[in-house]
Formats: structure tokens, C-alpha cells, sequence
């Protein structure tokens, strides 16, 4: 086999894995994790079941493969616009809480696809997903929270890192609270009404955990 051939079985399998990846998110935004069957996702790309074995190993690789190829589509911290980025770091976590329903509703499957990692997923698949936010940390929240650090608007005495874990386990709850009602204790859509105040409650108490001092600022 030359070796142009070898780069053209190459592409083929790259894109078809692109293809199955593409039609794995669809489906498990759809029917969940337990849901999702491999044998739909690969009759819908038009492969073999055990095609899709031999790319990803196991349902537990395809799902992982979509979840990272949806986390990636997810803006960051610092995507929000130049002008919010230049008020600073409370004034951009501000903007994207006003905003979360916004993207959601913009771009529903990444989404949901991040939502079902973190609640529908089983133990095999929650470890490598777990491993996949620390390493690659696609939301850029350490960055994000660096830059807090380094304006004197975020509290320098504590590990950036552990900052940075903090803020996305509470944001990203509260996220999820504004945008399902079943994943919402009660906060927001029992009074919708509240929303706003509900925001400014979260980023205030927020503030007393990780804002500077004002002699530090």
C-alpha cells in the first residue's frame, strides 16, 4: 500500500469518526446517556455497529468522545465581548449568569449533552470525564480566575486552583438552576419573578467567599 493510500484511509476514518461523534451528541441529547443506543447512532451514520466498537471501544468511549466535542463547543469565561471582559471579572461572571438561558436556548445540544455527563452518566464515564475538565479545563475558569487575581478583584490567599474549582462547581449549578426547573431546587422558577434578584444573591455571596479584601484590592 503506498503511502498516499495509506493518508486517504486515514482521512476516511477520521472523518467517519467525526460522523459518528456529530450523530452521538444528537442522540444522547435526545435520549440521554442509558438511553442512547449504539446500534441507532450507527445506522444513522450508515456504519456498522462494530465499526462504531472498533473506533471508540465502548459506550462509554462514544460518549466521552461527544462530551468532550461538546464541552468544546461551549463558549469560555473569557469569550464574553471585549467590552464585558474590560469591566472585569464580577462584571463578566454577571454577564454570563444574565445570559446563560441566551446560549442555552442558542445552541441546546452541547448543552444538554454537558448536562447528561454530570447527571445521567454512569461511574466508568464520570471518572475519564472528571480527569478531562482537570487537565484541559475547556471553560478556561483558572484562567479566568487568574485574571481576577491579577485586577485585585479575587482573593490571592487562596490556590487559584482550588478558586477556580469552587467557582465551577457553584456556577455551574446555579446555571443549571436558571435554565431546567428539574434541576432547580426551588430557587427560580417557583418565582420567576425573582430571577434577577436571584442572580445578584449568587454573585453576592459569591463575592464573600473569594473578593479580595478591600485593603488588598
Amino acid at each position: 500500500m503506498s503511502s498516499g493510500d495509506s493518508k486517504v484511509r486515514r482521512g476516511d476514518a477520521a472523518d467517519r469518526r467525526d460522523r459518528i461523534i456529530d450523530a452521538a451528541m444528537r442522540h444522547f441529547a435526545e435520549h440521554g446517556y442509558r438511553g442512547g443506543r449504539v446500534e441507532d447512532i450507527a445506522a444513522d451514520v450508515g456504519v456498522a455497529k462494530g465499526t462504531v466498537f472498533l473506533d471508540f471501544g465502548s459506550k462509554d468511549g462514544l460518549f466521552l468522545a461527544a462530551y468532550e466535542r461538546a464541552v468544546s463547543k461551549l463558549p469560555a469565561w473569557l469569550d464574553a465581548p471585549d467590552e464585558i471582559t474590560a469591566e472585569g471579572f464580577w462584571a463578566t461572571l454577571d454577564w454570563w449568569l444574565e445570559h446563560t438561558e441566551d446560549f442555552v436556548n442558542r445552541d441546546p445540544v452541547p448543552n444538554r449533552i454537558a448536562v447528561i455527563g454530570r447527571y445521567d452518566a454512569g461511574m466508568g464515564v464520570r471518572l475519564p470525564i472528571d480527569r478531562f475538565m482537570r487537565s484541559e479545563d475547556p471553560y478556561g475558569t483558572l484562567e479566568f480566575v487568574e485574571s481576577g487575581v491579577r485586577s485585585g478583584e479575587v482573593r490571592d490567599d487562596v490556590d487559584a486552583e482550588m478558586l477556580a474549582s469552587m467557582l465551577d462547581w457553584v456556577a455551574e449549578r446555579f446555571q443549571e438552576a436558571l435554565v431546567s426547573a428539574d434541576l432547580d431546587p426551588g430557587l427560580i422558577h417557583r418565582r420567576p419573578e425573582r430571577r434577577e434578584m436571584r442572580i445578584k444573591e449568587f454573585v453576592e455571596v459569591l463575592r464573600h467567599g473569594i473578593e479580595s479584601a478591600p485593603d488588598d484590592a
